[in-house]
């Protein structure tokens, strides 16, 4: 019962760990006054790792994140507005940075892509269904009018039988 409720701790304390989140701020970066520190973290939030590529700089434990979060800190002490460390960074690394791209220019056509891919496989998907229809339709109708007795006749005639005088017979079986 011992060794249960042990394990029963373990695995609590295992999914406790798991579900806080995993800030990566180590504490030589914090800066001493709170509300600058609040703002470096949200900015940090908003900023992607380079590396990771899908973490936010605040969660990422690379190297290059540290220096950017140390970055983002030193702007905030020099006084920049929120805005303005967020153009400086995208100046320098481009809008890659951003975990939350802006809506202009390349970046529209990147956004609007896969809607258009959609609306324009709907529109082909609608053009082939409705040319299928059409053919389906066609080929219910006979292609050719069958022969009449003369042309039968003369057919059979062509083929080098002779022309029977009670009328035409099935010249498919010659």
């Amino acid at each position: 019962m011992r060794a249960m409720r042990a394990g029963f701790a373990f695995l609590l304390l295992t999914l406790a760990l798991a579900v806080t989140p995993a800030a990566a701020v180590q504490p030589d970066e914090v800066l001493p006054d709170p509300a600058q520190e609040a703002r470096a973290r949200e900015l940090s939030k908003e900023l992607r790792c380079m590396v990771c590529q899908n973490q936010s700089i605040d969660d990422s434990d690379a190297p290059l994140a540290r220096d950017l979060r140390l970055l983002v800190r030193e702007r905030i002490q020099d006084g920049d507005s929120d805005r303005e460390v967020m153009d400086y960074l995208v100046a320098r690394y481009g809008e890659f940075v951003l975990l939350r791209p802006t809506w202009h220019g390349a970046n529209a056509i990147l956004w609007l892509a896969p809607f258009a891919v959609l609306v324009f496989g709907g529109i082909g998907l609608f053009v082939a269904y409705r040319r299928r229809a059409a053919q389906a339709g066609s080929a219910d109708a006979p292609a050719v009018a069958p022969l009449s007795p003369e042309e039968e006749a003369r057919l059979r005639v062509a083929l080098g039988g002779t022309a029977s005088p009670e009328g035409p017979a099935d010249v498919t079986k010659l």
